[in-house]
C-alpha cells in the first residue's frame, strides 16, 4: 500500500518533465526555425544538442524517467498515470508566465476538464 510520501515520485516526474519541456522551448526559440535543407537541419540540431540548457532538459527527462520507475514500484499504473495529465496544467501556466504564451479561454476550459478528469480517475 502506498504511503502519502510515495507521491513524491509522481511529483518529481511531473516537475522534471515540465522543466524539460519549458527549457527546451525557451532555448530552441533563441535559435529560430528549423532549416529546410537536410545538411542545415543536421547542423542546426547538432548545435541545439550542444547547448547546455537544452542538454539539461534532456537530462531532466532522464531523471523524470527514473522517478517514474520508482513510482511504478509504489502504485498501480491505473492510479499513477492520470497524474501525468497534470503536466498539461503546469506547462500551460508556466509557459504563460515564463514564455509569455497566451492563455486563452479555450485552453483554460480544456485544463479544467483535465483537472476534473484527473480527480475522477485518481479516486476510482
Amino acid at each position: 500500500m502506498a504511503r502519502p510520501s510515495d507521491y513524491i515520485y509522481i511529483l518529481a516526474t511531473i516537475g522534471f518533465t515540465v522543466y524539460g519541456q519549458l527549457i527546451l522551448k525557451w532555448r530552441i526559440s533563441h535559435y529560430g526555425p528549423l532549416p529546410m535543407a537536410l545538411l542545415e537541419k543536421l547542423k542546426f540540431l547538432t548545435l541545439l544538442l550542444l547547448d547546455p540548457a537544452i542538454f539539461s532538459g534532456f537530462f531532466a527527462g532522464f531523471i523524470a524517467s527514473l522517478a517514474w520507475m520508482s513510482a511504478m514500484t509504489k502504485f498501480d499504473l491505473s492510479h499513477a498515470y492520470p497524474f501525468m495529465s497534470l503536466n498539461f496544467v503546469v506547462v500551460l501556466l508556466l509557459s504563460g508566465w515564463f514564455l509569455n504564451e497566451p492563455i486563452t479561454l479555450q485552453k483554460t476550459l480544456g485544463i479544467l476538464l483535465i483537472v476534473v478528469g484527473t480527480v475522477v480517475a485518481a479516486r476510482g
